[in-house]
Parts: structure tokens; sequence; C-alpha cells
């Protein structure tokens, strides 16, 4: 069994869909960061194990999904919709094998906004600049070994997360592949680009992990 971590935000309408297309071996684990929704409620009726977690943001919801995982191998991917589960195996097959140690998947298609993937291409270069690994998305779907994530010692607890586990997981030598995954229009607005708000806290967030990782570089240099 791998658990899938899946970070909630008022995604009721999407949850369905999401949890019923889950492939056979794999576990959802929803982690419902203050949806007011009912979202939680709709993930328990479609079989998900369901955690709470209050304190707001997607690095916290993402870390309390996974310290409730108990599976070996650990998956994330967002909860609404843009992403198929179907394609997990993808990501996942690559760290059951021994081939690598993250697999992201890379996203494909046109869903996603211009800006996003403006930004996407940034952070890219910025985390081959940073750690040697070349990568072309930093997705939200991706795969690694739980305790070898809890030892990465993750400290962002807002929109950080992803982009923060990518350029610690490159500093300490891991192997980082990518698969490509098709990616969907969501169901909703997105709580990030979807917003002003959103997006002005994720460019934050990222740019405090990048100047993080920049001031270490610089420590290691002198």
């Amino acid at each position: 069994m791998i658990d899938v971590v899946l970070p909630v935000l008022d995604e009721a309408a999407a949850i369905p869909w999401v949890l019923g297309r889950m492939p056979a071996g794999y576990r959802p684990i929803v982690v419902d960061n203050g949806s007011s929704d009912g979202s939680a409620a709709v993930a328990a009726a479609c079989g998900g194990v369901v955690v709470l977690e209050r304190r707001r943001g997607f690095g916290a919801a993402c870390f309390a999904g996974l310290t409730a995982a108990a599976s070996d191998v650990v998956c994330f991917m967002d909860c609404d919709a843009t992403l198929d589960p179907g394609d997990l195996p993808l990501v996942a097959d690559p760290v059951v094998a021994g081939a690598a140690d993250l697999v992201l998947g890379a996203r494909r298609g046109h869903a996603m906004p211009p800006h996003a993937r403006v930004a996407n291409r940034y952070l890219a270069g910025r985390v081959a600049a940073y750690t040697g690994a070349r990568v072309s998305d930093i997705g939200p779907m991706r795969a690694a070994r739980r305790e070898a994530l809890l030892g990465l010692g993750l400290a962002d607890r807002r929109s950080g997360w992803p982009l923060e586990m990518v350029l610690r997981a490159g500093r300490s030598g891991w192997r980082i592949a990518e698969r490509p995954v098709p990616y969907h229009p969501r169901t909703g607005r997105s709580k990030v680009t979807g917003t002003v708000g959103g997006t002005v806290r994720a460019v934050l967030d990222m740019r405090r992990r990048l100047a993080e990782t920049r001031r270490l570089i610089r420590a290691e240099e002198r």
C-alpha cells in the first residue's frame, strides 16, 4: 500500500472524482485544511482517510499528511481534479524500484495559466543552478520515501513547501527524476493563482526558500 497525501481546502466538488480514480494499492489521506464546504465529510464518504489540520497553509497540510502516512513510499498530489490519480504509478514506481529518490510529475497540457508556466520555468532554472537537478516543473504530484522526507527537515508550512522539498533534496544529493503527466482544467478556483492574495503569498514564500538556499551556498563557499 502506498499512501497518497491530498491537501484539501474547499474541494468537495472534486473529491469524488479524485478518490474514485485512485489506483488499487494506493490509500488516499485527505488533509482538510479548514474547509467550509464539507470536504472532510465528502472525503470520508468516498473512502478516504481524513486528517484535520487547523493551521492554514499548503505545507502545513502536506506535513500533517506525511506524519499521518504509514507507507514506506508516499505520494503527494492536489485534489482539485487537475491531476489524475491514475498517473500516480508513473511517479511512484521509480521510487519503489530504487531508481530514484524523488520523482516529480511534470505537468503537460494547456490548462496551466501562462504566468504559472513562466514561474515554473524560472523556479526550475533556480533549482538547476543551486542543486544541479534538471527539472522542468515544480509540480504537486510527486513521490519519495517517507523517512527520507522527514529527514530533510522541511520547515515551510505554506506555499514554499514544494520548492523547499526539491531544493533540499537536490542539495542532499538525492536522485531527482521527472515523469510527464497530463494536467487538466481544475474544478473550482485556485487558492493560489486564482486570487491576488494567494499569488502574492506564494511568490513571497518561494522567494524566501530561494534566498535561504543562496545563503547556505554562500556560507559553504566562504
